[in-house]
């Protein structure tokens, strides 16, 4: 009798399975065409992701259209850039020259995307930096080794890598694991520099070659850049006429909120010396 109980309850329960498989097996098929298109779909549009998308190679660098600054201050509005519509080509280095206060260093954070247009947009072709020496991207609540970590994963780099590179670049010793705040403005131009020299940028943004700490420490700043100079572009603000000359091809004076771009980098300066 129990055999009998044991036997009838082993087949109901396989049927009540056949009746399962046979019930879920088209959603179970149907998923999986789903899956196979999706597949199929992702394998098309890989390009879109950001690894595939920087192998397609724009012609420029940055692009601005119809791109108006302006702040507000207590004696009324400046205007740092007006209407401004421009292409800087890759393979150029651009250097940026005005007079202190027409907003040069105001210029350069808005190619970096820092700053926001007041009017207009502005497009990137490639990789831009952050100007060298800026640490306004750092969370200070966090240690540099966990900005990196956030870091490369913003530019889709190895943050094993990154973090080796600035670690050992910008010698900060114990503080590379304490949060940024508690660094001094040192610290964080070297972590801000070391960070620059560990991510590949297709064009370098800097604001008076900014290089810190000692002799020695220079000169690791400016060989390590001078590696970097081989595959990159460089957009330059420089009050030094040696240094525009060393690193730059093209020129644009910025002046009253225009700015005029120049083939001849001498006539350039020529015109910033007779502002």
């Amino acid at each position: 009798m129990a055999d009998a109980i044991v036997e009838s309850a082993r087949n109901h329960a396989t049927r009540l399975l056949q009746s399962g498989v046979e019930r879920f097996a088209p959603i179970v098929e149907k998923r999986a065409a789903i899956g196979e298109k999706v597949g199929a779909f992702a394998g098309k549009i890989g390009y879109l992701s950001p690894v595939r998308r920087r192998e397609k190679r724009n012609d420029y660098i940055v692009e601005f259209d119809g791109v108006t600054k302006t702040y507000r201050t207590k004696k009324g509005t400046k205007t740092i850039l007006r209407d401004a519509t421009f292409k800087v080509n890759r393979g150029r280095s651009l250097a940026v020259l005005g007079q202190n206060g027409t907003g040069k260093s105001t210029l350069l954070r808005l190619l970096a995307g820092v700053e926001h247009p007041t009017e207009g947009s502005i497009r990137r072709g490639g990789r831009v930096s952050w100007p060298l020496g800026f640490g306004g991207g750092f969370a200070s609540d966090i240690s540099a080794r966990e900005n990196c970590i956030f870091i490369s994963r913003i530019y889709n780099a190895d943050p094993e890598e990154v973090i080796d590179f600035v670690e050992s670049f910008a010698e900060l010793g114990n503080y590379f694991d304490m949060p940024v705040k508690t660094y001094s403005s040192g610290m964080k131009a070297r972590l801000a520099f070391g960070m620059s020299m560990a991510i590949e940028f297709d064009c370098y943004l800097i604001d008076e070659l900014t290089a810190v700490g000692d002799k020695r420490f220079r000169d690791k700043c400016h060989a390590e850049f001078s590696a970097r100079r081989e595959t990159a572009d460089v957009i330059m603000i420089s009050h030094s006429v040696q240094t525009i000359i060393s690193y730059c091809d093209t020129a644009a004076v910025l002046n009253n909120g225009r700015l005029e771009f120049y083939d001849d980098l001498h006539e350039a300066i020529e015109i910033y010396k007779a502002l």
